[in-house]
């Protein structure tokens, strides 16, 4: 008893790793006739032929019976001739091994290796028929936990591999693996250093196996079907692990479990994972067996009885296409761990049906790489985009996996674009665009040199028919310039032969408005502008880009430009970095509107009631209130009746035009306008927030923005209610209140109560105005202080909310006096809601300090 008790505390801990290395037994399966080694093998039929060979050295002095064993279910022990003894240490089971049909109507398969003692093969004969239900369980439950370990150490495999031969690529190796394999990966580990990364992600491996998509499936299958599977009765209890993460460590601890409820004075069961590496089972074991009693009968399963459940393997991305030529094709794949991370499935190739016959190339799994990799590269396809399927054996069944669209390299397929036929200018670095077919196969791009060589180019596809390319002409003449497009697949590239222009800066003319800083000069290999000049007024070169086949080049003057005259003739001098001087026309236009910002106010549309909010910010704005701006034209002078004023949030949010047309612009005299906004009418209540006005010209030319304040919400406050008692918080009433951040009775609010931002009630417990006064702060302008001056109402004892506790005091509040019918109010540090109950009326439930 007090063993047990000592395992299964063990089991909580350790999850009782399998780190001990057993014996071997190798296994063959033959099916008509087809044989495979148990490696390839997922499942076992009746009729099937087992050849097996225990794998012990010469040197083994320990003798061990091996024994088979078909079951047929929990409720029905298999007969005596279902059990098979195998004397390990005799010479012809040495040198040939043993063959075993699998016998009609078994359900499940499983080996022991007791050691030999009188009456051995007949104690655990009883034993497995006395109790089948027990031995068909465990089964179950180790060929679950042996295909989960088999994933997770083809996982551990790729972790180390990656990290003793690129440490580099370890993180999208591992990542790409876990994912292919289903296991879980601790992002912190790519925080290390690169040399400790392996050791981290090796860590804690109970854990990282995941449920896969296919669990359920495959334990189904080993189940039978029955209720009480092995992943719904494990992966969430507490001793495995619970959560995602636990089938692996569920199974290992139910196994154990079970097995020790036959314990006997001479016999103890100890399972055994069976790990398979071609035609040997590896087994691992979680304890050392025993060879005194009670001695150690090592339980080992093997694959399930029925027929087999394919896997159901996909493309990460079925939408993606792949260039099939490229060396080193992955094809990306998940869905289906035992697919990537054993030999299940074997002999796969990569099937298409082509004009010219179906075509099969070999792929295999590479769970580092994250899919199926060819192990040789696809020939050219008649066709530029076709479909391949993955097809192969899992097992002895045929078996289709997922499919993947490929594009095939095709030669002479790509071209200058039409609108850089003449873009190669000598001197400089180019940008050219060549427009076909598929970018998928494109390996790199070269520029033939005259001395034979070929200067690789920087180039890249920003869609699929497209690709741009940097030429470097800097020290190139003029004269025909190659590139060469090589592609995946294709022995010669493609070539594509341009002439390169030696063009000297051509000018086409300076434009700009009467009065701005800036003008735009465009033409032609600009680059080569030092400056431009005209009446004195110099323009220096600000930013060059281009358009089509015009280069436009922005320049900032040094002085004012409000003395040129619009539409005179006139040329400018520009100045070339290599000396030269060149003529430029000169386009001036009409100078764009200026106006100024006199003054701005606010008028209240409630002349008896004035608003009880008064603003700490000069720059604070309030939305439900009309808004007044003054504004004088500077340019022209005198304001045109067809100009507008745009009003806008800074951020575009929202805009409005104001004009005279509709009366919300009122001309004052010549050169001055009245503004009138309701940003509510104009912006909806949703409407906060910096906004500025800028004028716009009855040709559409628009002026410099001009700042006018940020629009404030104010909350709707109707009445402030409150006791006689100053220590008490009062009751004050309104509409959105939510739109206030908090509440003081001093303007540094050293003692405030802050307001919800989920707040939707009429009431709130504020604390009491010192002179009538409070002081709150608005959610669209928390930074300013404002006060609210509102007349000072009494309100009824029942009706006084409990008093308000400090901003950052841990004390708990008072209750109501002279209450003791109501509840107590819990204990809070600021003052939410109050809800349910109006200002004078008995008994506020809805009151909470």
């Amino acid at each position: 008893m007090l063993g047990l008790l000592f395992c299964c505390s063990g089991l909580r801990a350790h999850a009782q790793a399998f780190d001990l290395t057993g014996p071997k037994v190798d296994v063959h399966v033959k099916r008509g006739q087809i044989t495979l080694p148990i490696g390839q093998v997922p499942n076992l039929l009746p009729g099937d032929r087992l050849w097996i060979h225990p794998d012990f050295p010469e040197t083994q002095s320990a003798r061990y019976v091996l024994i088979v064993v078909f079951l047929r279910g929990v409720t029905n022990p298999p007969p005596n001739e279902w059990f098979t003894r195998v004397d390990t240490w005799l010479r012809e089971v040495r040198d040939e091994g043993v063959f075993v049909t699998v016998p009609a109507e078994a359900q499940q398969a499983v080996v022991f290796l007791a050691p030999e003692t009188g009456g051995d093969f007949t104690t655990l004969r009883n034993a497995v028929r006395g109790r089948p239900g027990i031995f068909v369980r465990a089964t179950q439950d180790l060929q679950a936990a042996s295909w989960d370990r088999m994933r997770l150490d083809a996982y551990l495999s790729d972790v180390k591999v990656t990290s003793q031969t690129d440490p580099k690529l370890l993180k999208d190796r591992a990542e790409a693996s876990a994912r292919s394999l289903g296991i879980k990966v601790n992002q912190e580990c790519f925080d290390k250093p690169v040399d400790q990364q392996a050791a981290c992600l090796s860590q804690h491996t109970e854990g990282l196996v995941m449920d896969d998509s296919n669990a359920q499936t495959r334990v189904a299958q080993i189940t039978g079907g029955s209720a009480g599977d092995l992943m719904s009765q494990l992966s969430y209890s507490t001793m495995g692990g619970a959560g995602a993460y636990s089938p692996y460590i569920g199974a290992i601890v139910d196994t154990v479990k079970i097995l020790s409820q036959l314990h006997t004075a001479h016999f103890q069961y100890i399972p055994a994972l069976a790990l398979p590496t071609q035609d040997t089972l590896n087994l691992r074991l979680s304890v050392p067996p025993s060879f005194r009693d009670p001695k150690s009968v090592v339980v080992i399963a093997l694959p399930p009885v029925g027929q087999a459940t394919l896997p159901p393997l996909h493309p990460v991305n079925p939408a993606e296409t792949f260039c099939a030529q490229k060396p080193g094709l992955v094809l990306p794949a998940e869905g289906a761990p035992l697919a990537l991370g054993t030999q299940l499935a074997h002999d796969l190739v990569l099937h298409i049906d082509s004009k010219k016959g179906p075509i099969d190339i070999p792929v295999k799994q590479d769970s580092a790489q994250g899919g199926l990799v060819l192990d040789q590269p696809f020939p050219l396809l008649p066709e530029e985009d076709t479909k391949a399927m993955v097809r192969g054996k899992w097992g002895f069944d045929n078996w289709e996996g997922p499919s993947y669209h490929l594009h095939s390299a095709q030669p002479g397929i790509w071209k200058v674009a039409e609108s850089d036929q003449s873009a190669l200018v000598v001197g400089r670095e180019d940008a050219l665009h060549l427009e076909g077919d598929n970018s998928l196969c494109v390996d790199k791009l070269a520029m033939a040199e005259p001395d034979g060589h070929a200067l690789p180019l920087t180039w890249k596809s920003p869609k699929p028919d497209a690709l741009v390319l940097s030429v470097p002409l800097e020290h190139a003449v003029p004269g025909p310039v190659t590139i060469q497009i090589r592609q995946f697949g294709l022995e010669k590239p493609d070539t594509l032969t341009m002439n390169a222009y030696a063009e000297a800066a051509s000018l086409d003319r300076l434009s700009l408005s009467a009065g701005d800083p800036s003008a735009l000069l465009t033409g032609t290999r600009l680059d080569e502008v030092a400056k431009a000049t005209l009446n004195g007024i110099t323009w220096t070169p600000v930013a060059l880009g281009r358009m089509q086949d015009i280069d436009q080049l922005s320049m900032n003057a040094d002085r004012s430009t409000a003395a040129l005259e619009p539409d005179r003739h006139e040329f400018a001098t520009v100045l070339l970095r290599d000396g030269r001087e060149l003529r430029a026309h000169v386009t001036v236009n009409l100078p764009r509107p200026q106006i100024l910002l006199l003054s701005k106010s606010v008028q209240d549309g409630n002349a008896e009631a004035p608003a009880p909010v008064h603003f700490g910010s000069a720059d604070d704005l309030p939305a439900q209130q009309r808004l007044v701006f003054f504004f004088k034209s500077k340019v022209p002078t005198t304001f045109p009746r067809d100009e507008k004023i745009e009003v806008a949030a800074a951020d575009g949010s929202f805009h409005s035009t104001l004009a005279l047309a509709d009366g919300s612009l009122i001309l004052e005299d010549a050169s001055t306008a009245v503004g009138v906004v309701e940003p509510l009418a104009r912006f909806g209540p949703s409407a906060f927030g910096p906004i500025q006005a800028r004028p716009v010209a009855a040709n559409g030319a628009t002026g410099d923005w001009l700042p006018l304040g940020s629009l404030v919400r104010v909350p709707g406050f109707r009445e402030l209610r409150c006791p006689h008692v100053l220590a008490r918080p009062c009751l004050l009433t309104g509409s959105n209140l939510f739109l206030a951040t908090a509440f003081a009775a001093t303007a540094d609010f050293n003692e405030s109560s802050a307001v919800p931002p989920d707040f939707a009630g009429t009431q709130l417990a504020v604390p009491h105005p010192a002179n009538g006064v409070l002081y709150l702060k608005l959610r669209d302008d928390s930074a300013t202080v404002q006060t609210l001056t509102l007349p000072v109402l009494p309100l009824s004892a029942a009706a006084t909310p409990a008093k308000l506790a400090p901003a950052r005091s841990a004390e708990p509040p008072a209750a109501p006096e002279a209450q003791p019918e109501a509840p107590a109010a819990a204990p809070q540090t600021t003052a939410p809601p109050v809800t349910g109950a109006a200002p004078g009326s008995a008994g506020s439930a809805g009151v909470r300090p």
